[in-house]
C-alpha cells in the first residue's frame, strides 16, 4: 500500500517546521505574532511545471494584495511537486520576481525563499548555515513590505538577525537539527512510503 502525502499533511509538516525551527529557534523574531493570530495563509500548489507554479503565484499575490492584513498577513505557497532540485528552484526565483513586477506589486510584496536543499552561494551543501532556510518542502514566502518595515522598526537589531541565525545553527549542529520532531516525522513518513 502506498502512502499518499495529502495537502493537510504537507501543511502540518510546514506548520511544525514553522513552530519548531522558525519560531522555536527564533530564526525569525517576527513570525510568532502572525502565527499566534492565525494570519498565515498556507497554500499547497498542485503545480507540476514552472508555468503552472507561476500562475499559482500570480493568484496568491493578487489574493494577498486584496486581503485585509488583519485577516491574512503573509502566505506560504508550498509546491511539493515542482522544483525539487534547488538550482532549478533558485533559477525560478527570477521568474517569481518578474511575476511580482508584472502585477505592479514591486515594493508592495516580496518573496522569501525556502527549500529542503537550500544552499547559500559559496557554501557547501552540507554546511549547517544553509539550514536557516531549509523547509520540509519547496516554499515561496509572500511577505508584505509594509509588514517588514513595521517589524524592522520594532526590532532595533534587525540587521543582526542573519548573523545570529548562523550562530544558532552552528550551536545546534546537524544532530540537533535532525532531532527536531518535524525532521524525525518527515523521515519516518518517507520510510513508511518506501516500505509500502
Amino acid at each position: 500500500m502506498h502512502t499518499v502525502t495529502t495537502p493537510d499533511e504537507i501543511i502540518a509538516a510546514t506548520r511544525a517546521w514553522l513552530e519548531e525551527a522558525v519560531i522555536g529557534l527564533n530564526l525569525c523574531p517576527f513570525a510568532k505574532a502572525v502565527h499566534v493570530k492565525n494570519q498565515i495563509r498556507y497554500v499547497v500548489s498542485n503545480a507540476k511545471t514552472r508555468e503552472a507554479l507561476a500562475a499559482d503565484l500570480q493568484r496568491e499575490l493578487q489574493f494577498l494584495d486584496e486581503t485585509d492584513p488583519e485577516k491574512i498577513e503573509t502566505t506560504l505557497l508550498i509546491h511539493p511537486q515542482v522544483l525539487q532540485d534547488f538550482l532549478e528552484y533558485n533559477d525560478f526565483l527570477e521568474i517569481a520576481d518578474a511575476v511580482v513586477d508584472e502585477n505592479d506589486l514591486t515594493g508592495v510584496i516580496q518573496i522569501a525563499s525556502f527549500h529542503p536543499e537550500y544552499q547559500f552561494a559559496d557554501s557547501n551543501a552540507d554546511e549547517i548555515d544553509n539550514y536557516t532556510n531549509r523547509s520540509p518542502y519547496p516554499t515561496l514566502h509572500l511577505l508584505r513590505e509594509s509588514s517588514i518595515d513595521r517589524a524592522v522598526d520594532s526590532f532595533p537589531e534587525a540587521n543582526a538577525i542573519f548573523e545570529r541565525n548562523i550562530a544558532t545553527m552552528r550551536e545546534l549542529g546537524l544532530s540537533g537539527w535532525n532531532a527536531l520532531s518535524f525532521v524525525v516525522s518527515k523521515k519516518q513518513h518517507l520510510i513508511s512510503k518506501k516500505s509500502c
